[in-house]
């Protein structure tokens, strides 16, 4: 398979690369449903190149507060993988969880999270990235691993200058496998997978779509 471009993409790449997010989302989705036992709904998810200066407006605007879990992806490919939620959206999730789990409610004084919700979130990412990146892993039959996760409550540009900082090492442009979601409440929520430059051409490899 010849190297992979990420300027000599066609619809057939970005209907492959779709079909990813919506196996890992999908999973990740009922995984986050049976948690809080509610209904979660996901979005048809959608795979942009962008310019590195848009990728905070894609994901509703580039000054939105959001809760942003950042982990690593290890194995047969590489890369990362985020899991942002809307501040409000994370209270509300945390909130959820921690009833289900018959865990006390906290507050922060500061209407942020305290080191308890703090570790709700990373438990919650790393249930929801597990299943995520476990469809994956079967769908291609290979080895897809998380990190530990990090946290960073933040402005969605400066979370997503992360993995944006680390691909623009490799490339000027970033490709974002990107899927929303809604549950009860107005639980609003982003999965942005960003595989490093080689592992496009595994992942499409691994689903039948060769470069020409």
């Amino acid at each position: 398979m010849a190297e992979f471009d990420l300027n000599n993409m066609d619809d057939i790449y970005f209907d492959a690369l779709r079909e990813i997010g919506n196996i890992g989302a999908g999973n990740a989705a009922s995984a986050l449903s049976s948690m809080i036992n509610s209904k979660v709904d996901m979005k048809v998810p959608r795979v942009e190149l962008l310019d590195f200066k848009d990728v905070g407006e894609a994901m509703g605007g580039e000054e939105t507060v959001m809760a942003g879990m950042l982990l690593g992806i290890e194995g047969d490919i590489t890369g990362s993988i985020m899991f942002l939620l809307e501040e409000k959206s994370a209270h509300i999730l945390v909130g959820k969880f921690m009833q289900q789990m018959g865990m006390p409610i906290t507050e922060s004084p500061d209407g942020g999270f305290d080191e308890m919700q703090q570790s709700v979130l990373k438990e919650i990412s790393n249930i929801m990235t597990g299943a995520y990146l476990n469809s994956l892993a079967s769908f291609t039959n290979m080895t897809i691993l998380p990190t530990v996760p990090s946290l960073a409550v933040d402005m969605a540009e400066a979370i997503l200058s992360v993995p944006a900082s680390i691909f623009g090492m490799v490339a000027d442009k970033m490709l974002l496998i990107q899927t929303a979601f809604t549950g009860d409440e107005a639980l609003n929520g982003f999965f942005v997978m960003v595989p490093d430059m080689p592992s496009y051409g595994k992942l499409l490899g691994a689903l039948g779509v060769m470069q020409n």
